[in-house]
């Protein structure tokens, strides 16, 4: 239960822990947050991780100057994408192997399933969309390399991918993060992120219920 309220804690005050974490490390900040977004994307059983609030939350920071977002946002992105091209290579080396399976160690199988219907349903696109879906966002690229996606089409789709979804999350980071509303509830905002990028997810979930009435 430690853990689990050490962890919500530093999601829900993810600007007060990056400070620190700036103050206590400095430049080593910078591996910290690359470990943390690679984590969340390359490994499945990770997706717990902070995504979008975390980069989000970067932007705002070096927006006032306590980082350099030109080199956290190359960081990041090259996260993502070594994030996800690692998770792939798990995928096509285990998945075949970990579907076929009910109960597997450290893997959720009700994750991989959204994630693989949310890939039936979408296709190759799913690499792209996937990024801006936490959960979906982990085992996306696992299933990919699970099923017949070659891998370079899967790199195009993860390299367009981890440079939107960088990009935008910082860059809403740096122009909104210090508009006093936002800075002055930040742990609304967090809160608020995280909801909104939960939205397809409860849609998928609403619509699979409806269809199965």
């Amino acid at each position: 239960m430690d853990i689990i309220y050490t962890l919500l804690d530093f999601i829900i005050n993810l600007d007060k822990h990056l400070t620190e974490l700036i103050n206590n490390f400095g430049g080593f900040t910078y591996v910290i947050l690359f470990l943390i977004i690679f984590c969340e994307t390359g490994l499945f059983m990770a997706p717990f991780l902070p995504g979008d609030s975390l980069i989000f939350v970067v932007g705002a920071l070096s927006a006032s100057g306590a980082m350099n977002i030109w080199l956290i946002t190359g960081v990041l992105i090259a996260a993502a994408v070594i994030g996800d091209t690692v998770n792939y290579h798990i995928g096509k080396f285990l998945g075949p192997r970990i579907f076929k399976k009910q109960n597997v160690r450290f893997l959720n199988r009700k994750h991989l399933d959204k994630a693989h219907e949310f890939y039936r349903k979408h296709g190759g696109k799913t690499v792209i969309m996937a990024r801006f879906i936490p959960v979906i966002r982990t085992f996306a690229p696992f299933v990919a390399g699970m099923g017949s996606m070659s891998y370079g089409r899967f790199i195009l789709y993860n390299i367009t991918g981890g440079i939107a979804w960088v990009s935008i999350c910082v860059a809403s980071g740096y122009f909104f993060g210090n508009i006093p509303v936002v800075s002055e509830n930040f742990t609304l905002v967090i809160l608020a992120i995280i909801g909104i990028s939960l939205l397809p997810v409860v849609f998928t979930w609403m619509a699979n219920r409806r269809n199965k009435s």
